[in-house]
């Protein structure tokens, strides 16, 4: 097979299909689908996926493939097809969907490595390697041994390693080899002048603990010698020195206690048998683990994943970035130890490059990550798990646009495996399907301890206001966060808002400030005296007076977790805190080190926004006080209700988890609301027909598919005109019961300067719908991107914004 198919690092429509490159003479035999080549396309060599080789091409005249980018392939049969159903199911380029597979250090410059990993004197590697650990993939094209590396590459004596230019480097470490055996060692020592007393050390450490090879800094260490010491021992050919790669692990510095599977309870065990028999039939099947928080959703994962690994197979364990939190990944490591690579945004990229690496060749059986773990490239999954399936998280807001539980699903039809989709509140899509019979329901009503749930309390905000109560804090909460502060019990508060004050108002006009760029408040920032806009990054000196009328009467409204931090100490100066938001926590172990500290006891109150709302567990939490209830219920969005029941819902599991019973305080200025009034209950099922209810009435899903087209210019009568022109052209392929809304302004009409506009189709069954939205891409990309007009269509939108 002397022709490669290939796809092209060029997203856009003419060049979003295969093409055909001849295979010179020299890489014959080398290339395979799911390589990246380097190839020639019109003036400049770019970079490619190879899909697939064949014999013959109907085109006459073929360039040829330049050379490959990677000796064995990156991309399995299997990740290469759901790369062309993703493209296909998103409206994505195929190039796209291959790359969002890749960890970022694959995307970036980098310089290729050949690394010795046959450390055994071998004869024909001293040669190949000419005694060094590594060789530039550079040396080796010029001394024309690509063919004889990619042998050794398949022996497993070489790897192929990407060193990431001023981005990611593999890590390093010094390792002693000892050249003389041990009686030679036992009279060297004898040998030794008196005064080597370091020397000595090293060598009876040496005889007492035999082995081939010792890292020298942990030998300089156990033996209180320094790197001179060492230095003249080599000198003296007692060992010889070499530079071995070592995995970055980023949980390296933590020993993990080995923990055994625990009983499980008479619900437990019910839910588990489907599944185990699932397991046993090898057959694909979609259950819905439906819990109430605290009802041990994990035990059942984890034992799950250990009769999967029994059977020698793969598991892919799926939880939202914000519940990556140490604690859920201790689970997993201290159950299944180095089984287990983790792969998150809190990583550095050469680490996330490192865990990659090890679940490619096969060090690990079992992943824990966010949304992209869902293409780790095993290649015998047993079992996919999606932890909190309701989190918005999962859906990828940027081509691919993607849903992990659709690729979840489609990836265990593949394998013959099934999914489990786990949570307290269950996205309503997901219940729908379980009531439907698409998917298994399986049910935890009872926690583990058979503790009763927290009792709520929800207070109205209006009815404060009304007495006196100017605080941010209700008479009831305060009072309870200070009987805790004497019982020497801890607190969470939650606030779904981070920054000092929403944003900054002129009593006497009324101005409020605005972004210069966006149709958006500027947020002010009292850390860092800012006022700031999180759609595009403008920011601005916090003003004396009113730009508008110069007025002096500047307030700031809203609450932010700064803001609720500072009032607390006022009225409780003793009170330890610890604030948890995306200022204190973008720095890397941040997150780590805030919870160890609560966890520890060294705070009473931990106060943060939804990054402590799910997956924490600390037995001495016995109130949870949600101070605004109401911020994401008024958003223009269907889904507002469901995602602010989930919210309380899941920060209220956080209060009495242990033997110390538990409350829950919930603020609001709309008690009244059915989506608070049922997560005061903590009741899901009431929630669900009322929610049901609602979106029958508005046409939305689960009853309704949706697809939302946005079209962004700088010139406002443009974004309009376009719009309109593919309504219209949309309107004329779908049928009459489907709903087609707009041309709209977007919610958030103008960002970064441009004008947003938006129609929003409605659907059950439409066949021709996505042959049109092509067509719509094709034509407008051609026509448009040449006006600076930008189109994207995302199938069941998770932003209505």
């Amino acid at each position: 097979m002397n022709i490669a198919t290939v796809i092209v690092d060029v997203p856009a429509l003419g060049t979003d299909r295969e093409f055909d490159y001849h295979i010179p003479h020299k890489w014959l035999g080398m290339i395979e689908p799911g390589m990246r080549v380097a190839v020639p396309f019109g003036p400049r060599t770019i970079q490619g996926f190879v899909t697939g080789l064949k014999d013959q091409s109907e085109f006459k005249q073929l360039k040829e493939l330049k050379e490959p980018l990677d000796l064995t392939p990156v991309l399995n049969k299997e990740l290469l097809e759901l790369g062309h159903w993703l493209a296909a199911e998103t409206l994505s380029f195929k190039i796209s969907s291959f790359h969002a597979m890749l960890p970022a250090a694959m995307k970036a410059k980098y310089e290729k490595k050949f690394l010795r990993i046959d450390t055994k004197d071998h004869p024909f590697l001293n040669q190949l390697f000419q005694d060094r650990m590594e060789v530039s993939w550079k040396e080796a094209e010029e001394r024309d041994l690509l063919r004889t590396f990619h042998e050794e590459i398949k022996t497993g004596n070489v790897e192929l390693i990407y060193e990431v230019k001023n981005r990611t480097n593999k890590k390093m470490v010094r390792m002693l080899i000892p050249i003389m055996d041990q009686n030679e060692i036992r009279s060297f020592i004898e040998s030794l002048d008196g005064r080597a007393a370091a020397q000595r050390r090293v060598l009876d450490h040496i005889v007492d603990t035999p082995s081939s090879k010792y890292e020298a800094n942990a030998l300089e260490k156990m033996t209180n010698t320094s790197s001179a010491t060492v230095k003249a021992l080599i000198e003296k050919g007692v060992f010889s020195e070499i530079h071995e790669e070592v995995y970055r692990d980023p949980y390296g510095h933590r020993d993990f206690t080995a923990t055994k599977p625990l009983p499980l309870t008479e619900e437990q065990a019910a839910a588990i048998q489907p599944i185990f028999q699932t397991l046993a039939e090898n057959i694909q099947k979609t259950f819905l683990l439906y819990g109430v928080t605290g009802s041990g959703k994990t035990e059942i994962y984890l034992q799950s994943i250990q009769e999967v690994l029994r059977k020698g197979q793969e598991a892919i364990v799926l939880v939202p970035e914000i519940a990556l939190t140490p604690q859920m990944v201790e689970r997993f490591k201290s159950r299944f130890g180095n089984d287990v690579a983790v792969l998150h945004s809190g990583l550095s990229n050469g680490e996330k490059y490192d865990e990659w690496r090890k679940i490619q060749r096969k060090e690990a059986k079992v992943v824990v990550g966010a949304r992209s773990a869902i293409f780790a490239p095993f290649e015998n999954i047993g079992i996919i798990i999606i932890d909190e399936e309701h989190e918005t998280s999962y859906k990828q807001e940027e081509a691919p646009r993607y849903h992990a539980r659709d690729v979840a699903i489609q990836r265990a039809m593949h394998h013959r495996c099934p999914v489990i989709l786990g949570s307290a509140t269950p996205s309503l899509e997901s219940f729908a399907r379980a009531k439907k019979g698409v998917y298994e329901l399986l049910t935890l009503s009872k926690r583990m301890n058979n503790k009763g749930l927290p009792p709520v309390s929800i207070v109205d905000m209006r009815e404060e206001m009304r007495n006196g109560n100017r605080s941010m804090f209700s008479k009831l909460l305060f009072e309870k966060i200070v009987s805790n502060l004497e019982k020497k019990e801890q607190t969470i508060l939650f606030l779904n808002r981070r920054g000092h004050s929403s944003f900054m108002m002129c009593r006497d006009c009324g101005f409020v400030m605005q972004c210069p760029n966006c149709d958006i408040s500027l947020t002010y920032h009292r850390y860092s005296k800012e006022m700031k806009c999180h759609y595009c990054g403008y920011d601005t000196n916090v003003p004396q007076t009113c730009p508008d009328c110069s007025s002096t009467h500047i307030r700031y409204f809203g609450t932010g977790t700064q803001k609720v931090e500072e009032e607390l100490l006022k009225l409780l100066p003793e009170v330890r805190i610890v604030r948890m938001d995306v200022d204190t926590t973008s720095r890397k172990g941040a997150h780590e080190k805030l919870l160890n500290h609560f966890k520890s006891g060294q705070a009473d109150i931990l106060l943060g926004t939804q990054m402590i709302a799910k997956g924490l567990d600390f037995p001495n939490v016995t109130l949870v006080g949600i101070l605004s209830a109401d911020t994401m219920l008024h958003l223009p969005d269907f889904r507002a209700s469901e995602k602010t029941f989930q919210l309380l819902t899941q920060v209220s599991g956080r209060a009495g988890r242990h033997e110390l019973s538990g409350e829950v305080v919930i603020q609001t200025y709309t008690p009244e609301h059915y989506s608070i009034q049922t997560a005061g209950m903590q009741d899901y099922d009431r929630f669900y027909q009322q929610e049901m209810m609602m979106r029958k009435i508005g046409s939305y899903p689960p009853f309704y598919y949706i697809t939302m087209i946005t079209i962004s210019h700088e010139n406002v009568m443009h974004a309009f005109s376009a719009t309109e022109k593919i309504a219209k052209y949309i309107s004329s392929f779908i049928s009459e019961s489907a709903i087609l809304l707009g041309p709209v302004a977007s919610p958030i009409a103008r960002i970064n300067n441009r004008y947003r506009y938006q129609c929003l189709i409605k659907y059950k069954h439409e066949p021709q719908l996505n042959h049109a939205l092509k067509k719509v891409i094709e034509h407008y990309q051609q026509q448009y991107v040449k006006e600076g007009l930008t189109i994207s269509i995302d199938v069941n939108p998770y932003m209505m914004m």
